[in-house]
This record gives C-alpha cells, structure tokens and sequence, in this order.
C-alpha cells in the first residue's frame, strides 16, 4: 500500500514540469507577440483560457502533493508577514479566475489599496493594520492552500458578497470566510468535511457540495493544531472559522 502511495505521489509530482513548459508556453505567446506572432482576439481569449486551467492543475498538483506530506507529518515552519500570506493565497486564487485582478493584487503595498481592490469585486476584507504588518511562523504553503480553498467555496456558493476576517486571540490567528448564499442546513453540517460529499440532486438544497475543498482543509488544519468550524443555518449563507495556534520562532 506505501509503495502504491509513493507511485501516485511521485506520478502528481511528475506532472509539474509539463504543465510548467505548458504555462511558459502559453505566456510567451501572449507577452512576446513581436517575436512568435500577432494574435487575434479571438485567439487571445483561446490561449488565457488555456493559461487559466493550466494554472488550475498547477494548483490541484500542488494541494494534492501538500495534503500527501500533511499526511506524512511534515511541517515547514517559516517566518512571514500576515500580508504577504493573504496577498499570495488572493494572487493563486484570482490566476484561476481574472488575471487582470490578480496582477493588481500583485503590485499591492498599502492595506487601503487592496481593499479597494477586493471591494471592486465585493470581497470585504476586514483586519487592523497591527496585524496586517504582524509576522507568524507557521506553515505558508498549508495556510495559502486553506484560505484559497475556502474561498474558492465562497466564489462557488455567494449571491453577492464575500466577507473575510483575520484576528489574533489567546496566541491563536483566527480567519473565517463568509459567504452571502442560501446557507447549508443542520443536517449536512459534518458531511460536507467529507470527501467527494455531495447533496442529493433531488434535494432543494442542490447548491451545496464543496467535494474535497474542506475534506482536504480540515486535514491540513488539524495537522498544524487547529480547527475548521462552520456557522450556518438554511437561507443565511456560510461562514467557516480557522483557528491556528501560534508557535514562537525557534
């Protein structure tokens, strides 16, 4: 059975160099025109879909690849600014779905500024400036993964508006993601941390079926310490809390 593991790990492995070439590809087409060619428009729009799902398996790679060393125990501590965490895992996630936003969200450098930005596309973010500059040691690339799977479900479920909270309390770094959609009732509240869960189509409540997102985030969670909690009840939208436990740099 471990060998089999190590076989599926290295072939996910494996797939990061293609789908590199591939996005490499593809962005040389579109940035260096004088040297490969003018693109038409209807072009441009073939090969920025090619670019956005690309990136898509890039990513689905990469989280799979993390959930697997998750699961070995392996945690990489590293220090970095709660800015830099929220501005990276935002930029992965607009990649996949505008890139225009993505590269504004990239040349951030004042709070005020990419507020604006997300209020643009009704995302509230809420956070004080203190802890917008604080410094955390955990585990970046399982935090990114976390925030960007929660609001990947939020783009998924909103009517219209997006809410996201940071805060510190009793040395743990608390962040939720509300969502504006018709809610998820009692009664699926822990299948939806399930694996490949998904709602009855014949039930009234189709809209919710968040697959592996929060199976795989709730393992990357509790790995680091931490909890996933959910507060929603049926037509008052979604809102997951994560609470990590803060560690001293050793």
């Amino acid at each position: 059975m471990r060998e089999e593991k190590i076989r599926i790990e290295l072939l996910i492995h494996d797939l990061k160099v293609p789908l590199a070439v591939i996005e490499t590809g593809i962005m040389s087409l579109l940035k260096r025109q004088e040297k490969y060619g003018t693109i038409k428009e209807e072009q441009e729009k073939v090969l920025h879909r090619a670019l956005r799902n690309t990136r898509l398996i890039h990513a689905i790679v990469n989280d799979a690849l993390e959930l697997g060393r998750s699961r070995e125990g392996i945690i990489d501590m590293e220090q970095f600014e709660v800015s830099n965490f929220v501005i990276s895992a935002l930029t992965e996630l607009f990649d996949l779905i505008d890139l225009d936003t993505s590269d504004r969200i990239k040349e951030c450098s004042e709070l005020s500024t990419l507020k604006r930005i997300l209020g643009g596309k009704n995302i509230r973010l809420l956070i004080n400036e203190a802890l917008w500059a604080n410094e955390l040691f955990l585990d970046l690339g399982k935090m990114k993964q976390i925030l960007r799977n929660l609001l990947n479900n939020a783009f998924k479920y909103r009517k219209s508006l997006i809410e996201l909270e940071f805060y510190k309390e009793k040395n743990h770094l608390f962040f939720s993601v509300r969502d504006d959609g018709e809610g998820i009732p009692l009664d699926f509240h822990e299948k939806i941390f399930k694996s490949y869960f998904q709602m009855d189509i014949k039930d009234s409540h189709t809209v919710r079926g968040h697959g592996l997102g929060l199976a795989g985030s709730m393992v990357l969670i509790e790995d680091m310490g931490g909890e996933l909690s959910l507060e929603s009840s049926e037509g008052n939208g979604a809102k997951f809390i994560v609470s990590v436990p803060l560690r001293p740099e050793k």
